[in-house]
Protein backbone atom coordinates (compact mmCIF):
# COMPACT_ATOMS: atom_id res chain seq x y z
CA UNK A 1 0.00 0.00 0.00
CA UNK A 2 1.34 3.43 -0.97
CA UNK A 3 2.09 5.70 1.98
CA UNK A 4 0.11 8.91 2.23
CA UNK A 5 2.35 11.54 3.78
CA UNK A 6 1.26 14.11 6.37
CA UNK A 7 1.89 17.82 6.84
CA UNK A 8 3.75 19.27 9.82
CA UNK A 9 2.36 21.92 12.18
CA UNK A 10 3.91 22.78 15.55
CA UNK A 11 6.27 19.84 15.23
CA UNK A 12 3.39 17.37 14.78
CA UNK A 13 2.72 15.38 11.61
CA UNK A 14 -1.00 15.59 10.92
CA UNK A 15 -3.22 13.68 8.51
CA UNK A 16 -4.75 16.00 5.92
CA UNK A 17 -8.49 16.18 5.35
CA UNK A 18 -7.97 16.85 1.64
CA UNK A 19 -9.53 14.73 -1.08
CA UNK A 20 -6.71 15.58 -3.50
CA UNK A 21 -3.41 13.67 -3.36
CA UNK A 22 -0.30 14.28 -5.43
CA UNK A 23 2.04 11.47 -6.58
CA UNK A 24 5.77 11.29 -5.83
CA UNK A 25 7.60 8.91 -8.14
CA UNK A 26 10.99 7.25 -8.41
CA UNK A 27 12.38 9.02 -11.48
CA UNK A 28 14.58 6.09 -12.45
CA UNK A 29 11.87 3.42 -12.35
CA UNK A 30 8.60 5.29 -12.65
CA UNK A 31 7.23 3.56 -9.55
CA UNK A 32 5.04 5.45 -7.10
CA UNK A 33 6.93 6.20 -3.87
CA UNK A 34 4.25 8.05 -1.93
CA UNK A 35 1.38 10.49 -2.18
CA UNK A 36 1.35 13.91 -0.55
CA UNK A 37 -1.69 15.99 0.35
CA UNK A 38 -2.88 19.08 -1.40
CA UNK A 39 -3.47 20.71 1.97
CA UNK A 40 -6.68 22.62 2.50
CA UNK A 41 -6.68 26.40 3.07
CA UNK A 42 -7.47 25.74 6.75
CA UNK A 43 -4.42 23.48 7.05
CA UNK A 44 -2.16 26.08 5.43
CA UNK A 45 -3.55 28.69 7.84
CA UNK A 46 -2.83 26.38 10.78
CA UNK A 47 0.82 26.21 9.68
CA UNK A 48 0.99 30.01 9.57
CA UNK A 49 -0.66 30.23 13.00
CA UNK A 50 1.87 27.75 14.41
CA UNK A 51 4.79 29.81 13.11
CA UNK A 52 3.24 32.99 14.51
CA UNK A 53 2.74 31.39 17.92
CA UNK A 54 6.34 30.15 18.02
CA UNK A 55 7.83 33.50 17.01
CA UNK A 56 7.83 35.44 20.33
CA UNK A 57 9.78 32.86 22.31
CA UNK A 58 12.11 31.94 19.44
CA UNK A 59 12.92 35.55 18.52
CA UNK A 60 13.67 36.40 22.17
CA UNK A 61 15.98 33.45 22.63
CA UNK A 62 19.58 34.66 22.80
CA UNK A 63 21.50 34.67 19.55
CA UNK A 64 24.12 32.53 21.29
CA UNK A 65 21.56 29.83 22.07
CA UNK A 66 20.12 29.87 18.56
CA UNK A 67 23.66 29.58 17.19
CA UNK A 68 24.40 26.57 19.39
CA UNK A 69 21.31 24.90 17.97
CA UNK A 70 22.49 25.61 14.44
CA UNK A 71 25.80 23.91 15.24
CA UNK A 72 23.87 20.88 16.49
CA UNK A 73 21.67 20.88 13.38
CA UNK A 74 24.76 20.86 11.17
CA UNK A 75 26.02 17.71 12.91
CA UNK A 76 22.64 15.98 12.48
CA UNK A 77 22.76 16.65 8.74
CA UNK A 78 26.29 15.31 8.51
CA UNK A 79 25.24 12.15 10.38
CA UNK A 80 22.39 11.52 7.93
CA UNK A 81 24.24 12.50 4.76
CA UNK A 82 23.96 9.15 2.96
CA UNK A 83 20.32 8.59 3.89
CA UNK A 84 19.33 12.02 2.56
CA UNK A 85 21.50 11.56 -0.53
CA UNK A 86 19.76 8.34 -1.55
CA UNK A 87 16.30 9.78 -0.87
CA UNK A 88 17.04 12.85 -3.00
CA UNK A 89 18.44 10.67 -5.78
CA UNK A 90 15.36 8.47 -5.90
CA UNK A 91 12.67 11.14 -5.85
CA UNK A 92 14.38 13.58 -8.20
CA UNK A 93 16.77 11.62 -10.40
CA UNK A 94 20.06 13.26 -9.45
CA UNK A 95 23.07 10.98 -9.52
CA UNK A 96 24.45 10.06 -6.12
CA UNK A 97 27.24 12.62 -6.45
CA UNK A 98 24.77 15.35 -7.46
CA UNK A 99 22.37 14.44 -4.66
CA UNK A 100 25.17 14.45 -2.11
CA UNK A 101 26.08 17.93 -3.33
CA UNK A 102 22.45 18.97 -2.87
CA UNK A 103 22.67 18.01 0.82
CA UNK A 104 26.11 19.59 1.22
CA UNK A 105 24.71 22.82 -0.21
CA UNK A 106 22.14 22.76 2.60
CA UNK A 107 24.90 22.31 5.15
CA UNK A 108 27.04 25.17 3.81
CA UNK A 109 24.44 27.91 4.58
CA UNK A 110 23.87 26.25 7.95
CA UNK A 111 27.55 26.86 8.65
CA UNK A 112 27.07 30.47 7.56
CA UNK A 113 24.13 30.74 9.97
CA UNK A 114 26.43 29.60 12.78
CA UNK A 115 28.16 32.97 12.32
CA UNK A 116 24.93 34.88 13.05
CA UNK A 117 26.33 36.58 16.18
CA UNK A 118 28.81 38.30 13.88
CA UNK A 119 27.00 38.72 10.56
CA UNK A 120 23.81 40.09 12.14
CA UNK A 121 25.57 42.79 14.13
CA UNK A 122 24.36 46.34 13.83
CA UNK A 123 26.37 49.50 14.43
CA UNK A 124 26.67 52.12 17.16
CA UNK A 125 28.25 55.48 17.95
CA UNK A 126 28.75 57.23 21.23
CA UNK A 127 28.34 60.99 21.51
CA UNK A 128 26.69 61.41 18.11
CA UNK A 129 25.71 64.79 19.45
CA UNK A 130 26.53 66.02 22.93
CA UNK A 131 25.02 63.59 25.40
CA UNK A 132 23.28 61.48 22.75
CA UNK A 133 24.27 57.95 21.64
CA UNK A 134 22.80 56.01 18.70
CA UNK A 135 22.78 52.28 17.95
CA UNK A 136 21.25 50.36 15.05
CA UNK A 137 20.24 46.71 15.46
CA UNK A 138 19.04 44.00 13.07
CA UNK A 139 15.87 42.40 14.41
CA UNK A 140 13.76 39.53 12.99
CA UNK A 141 10.66 40.07 10.87
CA UNK A 142 8.29 37.33 12.08
CA UNK A 143 6.79 34.55 9.97
CA UNK A 144 8.57 33.78 6.69
CA UNK A 145 7.01 31.66 3.92
CA UNK A 146 9.28 29.61 1.66
CA UNK A 147 7.88 28.36 -1.67
CA UNK A 148 10.14 25.58 -2.94
CA UNK A 149 10.84 24.23 -6.48
CA UNK A 150 11.33 20.55 -7.28
CA UNK A 151 14.93 20.60 -8.43
CA UNK A 152 16.86 21.02 -5.15
CA UNK A 153 14.80 19.37 -2.39
CA UNK A 154 17.56 19.77 0.22
CA UNK A 155 19.54 22.86 -0.76
CA UNK A 156 16.76 25.34 -1.44
CA UNK A 157 14.38 24.83 1.52
CA UNK A 158 17.07 23.80 4.02
CA UNK A 159 19.93 25.90 2.68
CA UNK A 160 18.60 29.01 0.99
CA UNK A 161 15.55 29.47 3.20
CA UNK A 162 15.63 27.94 6.69
CA UNK A 163 19.13 28.53 8.15
CA UNK A 164 19.45 32.31 7.96
CA UNK A 165 15.73 32.81 8.57
CA UNK A 166 15.67 30.94 11.88
CA UNK A 167 19.18 31.88 13.03
CA UNK A 168 18.16 35.55 12.86
CA UNK A 169 15.05 34.80 14.94
CA UNK A 170 12.25 34.24 12.42
CA UNK A 171 9.90 31.27 12.14
CA UNK A 172 9.14 29.52 8.85
CA UNK A 173 6.39 27.83 6.85
CA UNK A 174 7.71 25.77 3.94
CA UNK A 175 5.59 24.87 0.96
CA UNK A 176 7.55 21.81 -0.12
CA UNK A 177 7.61 20.89 -3.81
CA UNK A 178 4.82 18.40 -4.45
CA UNK A 179 6.96 16.45 -6.96
CA UNK A 180 9.95 16.04 -4.61
CA UNK A 181 8.90 16.61 -0.98
CA UNK A 182 10.34 13.51 0.68
CA UNK A 183 13.87 14.77 1.32
CA UNK A 184 12.58 18.00 2.83
CA UNK A 185 10.07 16.12 4.98
CA UNK A 186 12.75 13.79 6.31
CA UNK A 187 14.96 16.76 7.14
CA UNK A 188 12.12 18.31 9.14
CA UNK A 189 11.68 15.05 11.05
CA UNK A 190 15.38 15.19 11.96
CA UNK A 191 15.07 18.88 12.82
CA UNK A 192 12.67 18.08 15.65
CA UNK A 193 13.60 14.50 16.59
CA UNK A 194 17.39 14.79 16.71
CA UNK A 195 18.26 18.50 16.67
CA UNK A 196 15.47 19.16 19.20
CA UNK A 197 14.35 22.57 17.98
CA UNK A 198 11.34 24.20 19.68
CA UNK A 199 8.02 23.20 18.15
CA UNK A 200 6.62 25.49 15.47
CA UNK A 201 9.90 27.10 14.43
CA UNK A 202 9.63 25.37 11.03
CA UNK A 203 6.32 24.07 9.62
CA UNK A 204 5.67 22.29 6.32
CA UNK A 205 2.75 21.88 3.94
CA UNK A 206 2.26 20.59 0.42
CA UNK A 207 -0.43 22.25 -1.63
CA UNK A 208 -1.32 23.76 -4.98
CA UNK A 209 -0.71 27.29 -6.16
CA UNK A 210 -4.26 28.18 -5.10
CA UNK A 211 -3.70 27.43 -1.41
CA UNK A 212 -0.21 28.95 -1.50
CA UNK A 213 -1.80 32.27 -2.43
CA UNK A 214 -2.52 32.63 1.29
CA UNK A 215 1.18 33.28 1.90
CA UNK A 216 0.97 36.36 -0.32
CA UNK A 217 -2.01 37.94 1.42
CA UNK A 218 -2.06 36.76 5.05
CA UNK A 219 -0.90 39.66 7.27
CA UNK A 220 0.83 37.24 9.65
CA UNK A 221 3.38 36.43 6.93
CA UNK A 222 6.04 39.14 6.80
CA UNK A 223 8.26 37.85 3.98
CA UNK A 224 8.07 35.40 1.08
CA UNK A 225 11.07 33.68 -0.48
CA UNK A 226 10.42 31.82 -3.74
CA UNK A 227 12.30 29.83 -6.37
CA UNK A 228 10.57 28.85 -9.61
CA UNK A 229 9.33 30.10 -12.96
CA UNK A 230 9.43 33.75 -13.95
CA UNK A 231 5.68 34.08 -14.55
CA UNK A 232 4.88 32.83 -11.05
CA UNK A 233 7.77 34.82 -9.56
CA UNK A 234 6.42 38.04 -11.05
CA UNK A 235 2.98 37.26 -9.65
CA UNK A 236 4.35 36.53 -6.19
CA UNK A 237 6.46 39.67 -6.21
CA UNK A 238 3.59 41.92 -7.28
CA UNK A 239 0.92 40.49 -4.97
CA UNK A 240 3.06 39.94 -1.86
CA UNK A 241 4.81 43.30 -2.08
CA UNK A 242 1.45 45.01 -2.60
CA UNK A 243 0.46 43.42 0.72
CA UNK A 244 3.48 44.92 2.44
CA UNK A 245 5.70 41.85 2.44
CA UNK A 246 9.35 41.46 1.59
CA UNK A 247 9.95 39.23 -1.42
CA UNK A 248 12.83 37.27 -2.88
CA UNK A 249 11.79 35.70 -6.19
CA UNK A 250 14.57 33.66 -7.79
CA UNK A 251 13.30 32.80 -11.26
CA UNK A 252 14.23 31.24 -14.61
CA UNK A 253 17.53 31.43 -16.41
CA UNK A 254 19.11 30.88 -19.80
CA UNK A 255 22.77 31.02 -18.89
CA UNK A 256 25.22 31.47 -21.75
CA UNK A 257 28.91 30.71 -22.16
CA UNK A 258 31.14 32.66 -24.54
CA UNK A 259 33.89 30.40 -25.92
CA UNK A 260 36.69 32.34 -27.59
CA UNK A 261 39.26 30.94 -29.98
CA UNK A 262 42.13 31.41 -27.52
CA UNK A 263 40.57 29.23 -24.81
CA UNK A 264 41.87 25.90 -23.56
CA UNK A 265 39.35 23.99 -25.67
CA UNK A 266 39.65 20.63 -23.91
CA UNK A 267 39.18 22.13 -20.45
CA UNK A 268 36.38 24.42 -21.62
CA UNK A 269 34.50 21.50 -23.17
CA UNK A 270 34.85 19.42 -20.02
CA UNK A 271 33.43 22.28 -17.95
CA UNK A 272 30.53 22.78 -20.38
CA UNK A 273 29.66 19.07 -20.39
CA UNK A 274 29.51 19.15 -16.59
CA UNK A 275 27.48 22.34 -16.35
CA UNK A 276 25.11 21.50 -19.23
CA UNK A 277 24.31 17.88 -18.42
CA UNK A 278 24.80 17.86 -14.64
CA UNK A 279 21.52 17.40 -12.74
CA UNK A 280 20.07 16.50 -16.17
CA UNK A 281 20.02 20.23 -16.90
CA UNK A 282 17.37 20.81 -14.22
CA UNK A 283 19.00 23.73 -12.44
CA UNK A 284 18.90 27.47 -12.93
CA UNK A 285 22.69 27.57 -13.08
CA UNK A 286 22.94 25.04 -15.90
CA UNK A 287 24.77 26.21 -19.01
CA UNK A 288 22.44 25.33 -21.89
CA UNK A 289 23.52 27.98 -24.42
CA UNK A 290 27.09 28.10 -25.73
CA UNK A 291 28.17 31.04 -27.87
CA UNK A 292 31.23 29.91 -29.83
CA UNK A 293 33.63 31.90 -31.98
CA UNK A 294 33.16 30.67 -35.54
CA UNK A 295 36.86 29.94 -36.05
CA UNK A 296 36.73 27.04 -33.55
CA UNK A 297 33.02 26.15 -33.68
CA UNK A 298 33.35 22.95 -35.72
CA UNK A 299 36.13 21.64 -33.48
CA UNK A 300 34.18 22.52 -30.35
CA UNK A 301 30.94 20.86 -31.53
CA UNK A 302 32.81 17.70 -32.52
CA UNK A 303 34.54 17.51 -29.15
CA UNK A 304 31.34 18.27 -27.26
CA UNK A 305 29.50 15.49 -29.11
CA UNK A 306 32.27 13.01 -28.40
CA UNK A 307 32.27 13.76 -24.67
CA UNK A 308 28.46 13.85 -24.43
CA UNK A 309 28.18 10.45 -26.10
CA UNK A 310 30.61 9.02 -23.55
CA UNK A 311 28.31 9.88 -20.63
CA UNK A 312 26.65 6.85 -19.05
CA UNK A 313 22.90 7.43 -18.81
CA UNK A 314 21.27 5.28 -16.16
CA UNK A 315 19.59 4.76 -12.82
CA UNK A 316 20.27 7.79 -10.65
CA UNK A 317 21.49 5.80 -7.65
CA UNK A 318 23.80 3.52 -9.63
CA UNK A 319 27.29 4.80 -8.69
CA UNK A 320 28.44 4.38 -12.32
CA UNK A 321 25.77 6.71 -13.73
CA UNK A 322 26.86 10.06 -15.19
CA UNK A 323 23.43 11.34 -16.27
CA UNK A 324 20.23 10.41 -14.46
CA UNK A 325 16.58 10.89 -15.46
CA UNK A 326 14.48 14.02 -15.37
CA UNK A 327 11.89 14.37 -12.63
CA UNK A 328 8.64 13.09 -14.21
CA UNK A 329 7.21 11.63 -17.41
CA UNK A 330 5.48 14.96 -18.06
CA UNK A 331 8.77 16.83 -17.73
CA UNK A 332 10.45 14.40 -20.12
CA UNK A 333 7.76 15.07 -22.69
CA UNK A 334 8.19 18.81 -22.22
CA UNK A 335 11.95 18.60 -22.85
CA UNK A 336 11.38 16.44 -25.94
CA UNK A 337 8.87 18.95 -27.31
CA UNK A 338 11.47 21.70 -26.94
CA UNK A 339 14.01 19.60 -28.87
CA UNK A 340 11.54 19.12 -31.70
CA UNK A 341 10.66 22.81 -31.65
CA UNK A 342 14.33 23.66 -32.07
CA UNK A 343 14.54 21.39 -35.10
CA UNK A 344 11.35 22.90 -36.53
CA UNK A 345 12.79 26.39 -36.03
CA UNK A 346 15.82 25.46 -38.14
CA UNK A 347 18.48 24.33 -35.69
CA UNK A 348 20.79 21.49 -36.75
CA UNK A 349 20.38 18.31 -34.68
CA UNK A 350 23.88 17.04 -33.83
CA UNK A 351 22.97 14.59 -31.05
CA UNK A 352 19.48 13.34 -30.21
CA UNK A 353 18.70 12.04 -26.72
CA UNK A 354 14.96 11.64 -27.06
CA UNK A 355 14.75 7.90 -27.68
CA UNK A 356 17.30 6.67 -25.20
CA UNK A 357 16.46 3.47 -23.32
CA UNK A 358 18.11 2.19 -20.15
CA UNK A 359 17.97 -1.62 -19.84
CA UNK A 360 16.14 -2.65 -16.70
CA UNK A 361 14.75 0.85 -16.23
CA UNK A 362 12.44 1.12 -19.21
CA UNK A 363 9.85 3.08 -17.21
CA UNK A 364 12.33 5.72 -16.05
CA UNK A 365 12.15 9.31 -17.27
CA UNK A 366 15.37 9.46 -19.28
CA UNK A 367 16.51 12.03 -21.83
CA UNK A 368 20.01 11.60 -23.23
CA UNK A 369 22.47 14.40 -24.00
CA UNK A 370 21.19 16.48 -26.90
CA UNK A 371 23.01 19.05 -29.04
CA UNK A 372 21.41 21.59 -31.40
CA UNK A 373 23.83 23.62 -33.52
CA UNK A 374 23.42 26.87 -35.49
CA UNK A 375 20.73 28.24 -33.19
CA UNK A 376 19.77 31.69 -34.40
CA UNK A 377 18.62 34.69 -32.34
CA UNK A 378 15.10 34.35 -33.72
CA UNK A 379 14.67 30.83 -32.32
CA UNK A 380 12.70 30.52 -29.07
CA UNK A 381 14.65 27.39 -28.18
CA UNK A 382 17.69 29.61 -27.72
CA UNK A 383 16.05 32.10 -25.36
CA UNK A 384 13.58 30.09 -23.24
CA UNK A 385 14.44 27.81 -20.33
CA UNK A 386 14.22 24.11 -21.32
CA UNK A 387 15.37 22.60 -17.99
CA UNK A 388 16.80 19.46 -19.53
CA UNK A 389 20.10 18.00 -20.87
CA UNK A 390 20.05 20.05 -24.06
CA UNK A 391 22.96 22.14 -25.39
CA UNK A 392 22.33 24.96 -27.87
CA UNK A 393 25.21 26.22 -30.01
CA UNK A 394 25.22 29.82 -31.23
CA UNK A 395 28.02 30.83 -33.60
CA UNK A 396 29.49 34.36 -33.62
CA UNK A 397 32.37 36.17 -35.31
CA UNK A 398 34.04 37.72 -32.27
CA UNK A 399 33.83 38.82 -28.65
CA UNK A 400 31.66 41.88 -29.28
CA UNK A 401 29.03 39.98 -31.27
CA UNK A 402 28.98 37.24 -28.65
CA UNK A 403 28.59 39.61 -25.71
CA UNK A 404 25.79 41.52 -27.44
CA UNK A 405 23.95 38.29 -28.21
CA UNK A 406 24.22 37.14 -24.60
CA UNK A 407 23.07 40.45 -23.15
CA UNK A 408 20.03 40.47 -25.44
CA UNK A 409 18.59 37.59 -23.43
CA UNK A 410 15.85 38.58 -20.93
CA UNK A 411 17.39 36.38 -18.23
CA UNK A 412 20.64 37.14 -16.43
CA UNK A 413 21.27 34.60 -13.71
CA UNK A 414 24.75 33.57 -14.76
CA UNK A 415 27.18 34.06 -17.63
CA UNK A 416 30.54 32.52 -18.40
CA UNK A 417 33.54 33.21 -20.61
CA UNK A 418 36.25 30.74 -21.62
CA UNK A 419 39.40 32.57 -22.65
CA UNK A 420 43.09 32.92 -21.83
CA UNK A 421 42.91 36.68 -22.47
CA UNK A 422 42.96 38.88 -19.38
CA UNK A 423 41.65 41.76 -21.46
CA UNK A 424 38.55 39.92 -22.71
CA UNK A 425 37.95 38.36 -19.30
CA UNK A 426 37.95 41.78 -17.67
CA UNK A 427 35.76 43.32 -20.38
CA UNK A 428 33.33 40.45 -19.88
CA UNK A 429 33.21 40.94 -16.11
CA UNK A 430 32.48 44.63 -16.58
CA UNK A 431 29.90 44.40 -19.34
CA UNK A 432 27.97 41.14 -18.99
CA UNK A 433 24.43 41.37 -17.62
CA UNK A 434 24.86 38.10 -15.75
CA UNK A 435 24.60 38.44 -11.99
CA UNK A 436 26.96 35.51 -11.34
CA UNK A 437 29.96 35.53 -13.64
CA UNK A 438 32.42 32.75 -14.43
CA UNK A 439 35.85 33.12 -16.00
CA UNK A 440 36.82 29.61 -17.11
CA UNK A 441 34.24 28.35 -14.57
CA UNK A 442 31.24 26.51 -15.98
CA UNK A 443 28.98 26.85 -12.94
CA UNK A 444 29.68 30.25 -11.34
CA UNK A 445 27.63 29.56 -8.20
CA UNK A 446 29.24 31.39 -5.28
CA UNK A 447 29.61 29.86 -1.84
CA UNK A 448 26.94 30.66 0.74
CA UNK A 449 29.05 33.53 2.08
CA UNK A 450 28.18 35.54 -1.05
CA UNK A 451 24.72 36.28 -2.47
CA UNK A 452 23.15 34.23 -5.26
CA UNK A 453 22.79 37.34 -7.37
CA UNK A 454 20.67 36.89 -10.49
CA UNK A 455 19.55 39.90 -12.55
CA UNK A 456 16.85 40.98 -15.01
CA UNK A 457 13.97 38.48 -15.35
CA UNK A 458 15.90 35.96 -13.24
CA UNK A 459 15.21 37.83 -9.99
CA UNK A 460 12.59 40.09 -8.44
CA UNK A 461 13.21 41.67 -5.06
CA UNK A 462 15.70 43.86 -3.20
CA UNK A 463 17.93 41.40 -1.34
CA UNK A 464 19.22 38.13 -2.78
CA UNK A 465 19.48 34.82 -0.94
CA UNK A 466 22.57 33.98 1.13
CA UNK A 467 25.52 36.12 2.12
CA UNK A 468 24.89 39.40 3.90
CA UNK A 469 21.98 40.00 1.51
CA UNK A 470 20.23 37.06 3.15
CA UNK A 471 20.79 38.47 6.65
CA UNK A 472 19.36 41.82 5.58
CA UNK A 473 16.37 40.16 3.92
CA UNK A 474 15.38 38.30 7.09
CA UNK A 475 15.91 41.28 9.42
CA UNK A 476 14.86 44.90 9.69
CA UNK A 477 16.76 47.81 11.17
CA UNK A 478 15.86 49.21 14.57
CA UNK A 479 17.76 52.38 15.43
CA UNK A 480 17.81 53.57 19.05
CA UNK A 481 18.92 57.01 20.26
CA UNK A 482 19.70 57.33 23.99
CA UNK A 483 20.18 60.27 26.30
CA UNK A 484 20.73 60.21 30.06
CA UNK A 485 19.94 63.33 32.09
CA UNK A 486 22.62 64.99 34.17
CA UNK A 487 22.35 68.15 36.30
CA UNK A 488 23.14 70.37 33.31
CA UNK A 489 20.70 68.77 30.85
CA UNK A 490 17.85 68.74 33.36
CA UNK A 491 17.90 72.54 33.36
CA UNK A 492 18.24 72.91 29.58
CA UNK A 493 15.18 73.69 27.48
CA UNK A 494 14.17 71.00 24.97
CA UNK A 495 14.27 72.35 21.40
CA UNK A 496 12.64 71.08 18.20
CA UNK A 497 15.29 68.43 17.56
CA UNK A 498 15.66 67.50 21.22
CA UNK A 499 19.43 67.74 21.14
CA UNK A 500 20.00 65.46 18.15
CA UNK A 501 21.11 68.39 16.00
CA UNK A 502 24.34 69.98 17.18
CA UNK A 503 24.34 73.75 17.00
CA UNK A 504 27.52 75.35 15.69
Amino acid sequence: MIERKKYCVNGEWRASKTDKWMPVTNSSTGELLAEVPCCTPEEVESAIASAEAAFPAWSRMSVSKRTQMMFRWREVLMDHMEELTLLCSKELGKTLDEARGDVLKAIEPTELACATPFISQGSASLQVTTGFDTASYRVPLGVVAGIVPFNFPAMIPWGWMVPLAIATGNTVVLKAASLTPLTSMRMLELFYEEADFPRGVVNLVTCSRSEAELFLTDPRVKAVTFVGTTDIGKHIYSVASANGKRVQAQCEAKNHALVLEDCDLESATNAIVNSTYGCAGMRCMALPAVVVQESIADRFVGLLKEKAMALKVGCAYNPETDLGPVVTAAHREKVCRWIQKGIDEGAELVLDGRNIRVPGYENGYFVGPTILDRVGPEMSVGTREIFGPVTLIKRVRDFEEGLALMNANPFANGSVIFTQSGYYAREFELRTDGGMVGVNVGIPVPSAYFPFSGNKDSFFGDQHVLGLDGVRFYTRAKTVTRHWYDEHSKKRAVDTWEGTVERV
